[in-house]
């Protein structure tokens, strides 16, 4: 992250008071051919819309794309660039409401993605938080993913008590 002040949220107290907030934008990151071969090979996901740049110039697309499932799989990665949680033991991926794939991320498009915290709410466990995502594409009106993540925050024993 360069020169972007991080939202910080210090335990699971704070959270409560950000609902709404936008927590801000990652740095732009380059989807190259590289990732995308690493993804396929990850996954076995080989179709020629994703591999073969000559067919897909002609295909519909105009050109290789990432996968939908690499786009949204980016989301860890950038939103570290947007906020984080201290003060907290633990924090588990609970699972995603929706998913959805507006716009096509061509190979060599720019995304970069936005966050808002939808929902705080206290569990047995700990904070369940809810924050929408939208994988911006650099020039398009349309997004590559827009998704909804759900995560449970586990406070430090302190916190607890």
């Amino acid at each position: 992250m360069r020169g972007r002040a991080m939202r910080v949220f210090d335990g699971t107290s704070a959270l409560a008071a950000a609902v709404g907030e936008h927590l801000g934008h990652s740095d732009w990151l380059e989807i190259t051919q590289e990732r995308v071969q690493a993804f396929a090979d990850a996954t076995g996901d080989h179709q020629w819309i994703h591999l073969d740049a000559e067919r897909a110039a002609r295909g519909p697309f105009g050109a290789t794309v990432a996968h939908g499932y690499l786009t949204l799989s980016l989301i860890p990665l950038l939103g570290r660039e947007i906020y984080r949680f201290e003060g907290v033991a633990m924090g588990v991926n609970y699972g995603l409401n929706k998913v959805r794939f507006p716009g096509v991320v061509r190979v060599g498009a720019r995304i970069r993605l936005g966050a808002q915290l939808h929902a705080a709410t206290e569990v047995a466990q700990g904070v369940r938080v809810v924050i929408g995502y939208t994988v911006e594409i650099e020039g398009s009106d349309k997004p590559g993913c827009v998704a909804e993540s759900v995560l449970l925050l586990v406070p430090r024993k302190e916190e607890a008590a």
